[in-house]
């Protein structure tokens, strides 16, 4: 998939703003394509990864739900087979000096990064699927 992007949302910490969300996507026509929901220092923090960010950000302000960031992804797959793909992909970015600001499966079982720079991550993500192959 390309085009995919990253939408940071701010949700209240209350039971229902998740739904609320889901229900402001829904009648806007956006499926999401991966990503994940949390409290972090108490406040309601998602992430959530769509092929069309402008339509969801459109349906979710509508609904009065802050979208604090739109962000460009890296979508890399791992092979299942093969144990440390994690660690090993993680500690490239690291050595590139790429910081991993976000990571969350999509619903094709590939991982999703937001990281701090796009180019050196982008070309640690090239060299290691040339060196792997496809997951």
């Amino acid at each position: 998939m390309t085009g995919l992007r990253d939408l940071a949302i701010a949700l209240e910490h209350r039971p229902g703003a998740l739904a609320e969300m889901g229900e402001a996507l829904a009648r806007g026509g956006v499926s999401i394509e991966g990503g994940g929901a949390w409290i972090a220092g108490g406040n309601g923090v998602a992430h959530f990864l769509f092929t069309d960010a402008p339509a969801a950000r459109a349906a979710l302000e509508a609904a009065g739900i802050r979208v604090v960031a739109e962000r460009e992804v890296l979508v890399q797959r791992l092979r299942q087979d093969v144990p440390g793909q994690l660690g090993q992909l993680t500690r490239r970015m690291a050595e590139a000096g790429v910081n991993i600001e976000v990571l969350y499966s999509d619903h094709d079982h590939q991982m999703i990064l937001v990281v701090d720079d796009m180019e050196r991550g982008r070309a640690v993500s090239e060299a290691w699927t040339r060196e792997t192959g496809p997951g």
